[in-house]
């Protein structure tokens, strides 16, 4: 260990977690009084810290089993008792138990998604995740919740938002495998198109913001059971 650091750089990133988790308790706070725009709002802004605190560990050599541990206990809150007090006060509470039983197993299989995780972190690509990340249900969770409550044309769809939601805590615990874009590596050729692609999908979220996070978070969901099913399917052609 270099002692000559301050010891400021070991608190860092457990403030950031600490922001995280803060934000989810303010983001329940917001459900429970209606304020759906603000509830969504810290979620994703629980979001940006959380994937801040892991790389500032990373980046000033500070991690530690505490950090670790913390962050599984904070994710818990900002990204699955957060998102499922979104979902219930928004819509699952018109479902009455039904509501109550899919934002509970939200929460629930969240816990099992960051068990699993932890316990095996290391065994598998670091280039994917096994099962639909907490973090990534939580905000799509939560941009679906909020359009539901922006589109009045979607107010006759609830019960596919009841499914929608439990699919997600389904997704969570299956081992359909999920790109990670924590360690991308981009060679001099890729990197113009990856800017340019940036470019163009910062310019659709500037014009049209929940739209193109709908978009997004759907095609990010739909691309892990599309290439399970491709998976399975490619399979059983090479077995006959």
């Amino acid at each position: 260990m270099n002692t000559n650091k301050p010891q400021f750089v070991y608190i860092l990133p457990n403030l950031f977690t600490a922001a995280s988790v803060f934000l989810g308790v303010i983001s329940i706070i917001s459900s429970i009084q209606g304020n759906f725009y603000k509830a969504l709002v810290y979620i994703i802004f629980s979001l940006i810290c959380d994937g801040l605190d892991g790389r500032v560990a990373r980046l000033t050599k500070t991690t530690s089993k505490f950090g670790v541990e913390f962050d599984s206990l904070a994710d818990l809150v900002a990204f699955g008792v957060a998102p499922a007090m979104f979902f219930y006060m928004a819509i699952g509470s018109e479902y009455g138990r039904y509501g109550s039983l899919v934002a509970a197993f939200f929460v629930v299989f969240g816990a099992i998604r960051l068990a699993r995780f932890n316990v095996t972190t290391g065994t598998y690509e670091p280039s994917v995740f096994i099962g639909l990340p907490i973090p990534t249900a939580a905000v799509v969770s939560a941009i679906w919740t909020y359009s539901y409550y922006h589109y009045d044309f979607l107010k006759i769809y609830g019960v596919y938002f009841l499914i929608l939601q439990a699919v997600l805590g389904l997704l969570m615990v299956s081992n359909i495998r999920y790109p990670s874009f924590k360690k991308l590596d981009f060679n001099r050729s890729s990197v113009l198109k990856v800017l340019i692609i940036l470019i163009i999908i910062f310019s659709f979220l500037y014009l049209y913001p929940l739209r193109s996070l709908i978009t997004l978070a759907s095609l990010y969901v739909l691309y892990g059971i599309i290439r399970a099913f491709y998976t399975i399917i490619c399979s059983k052609f090479k077995r006959n």
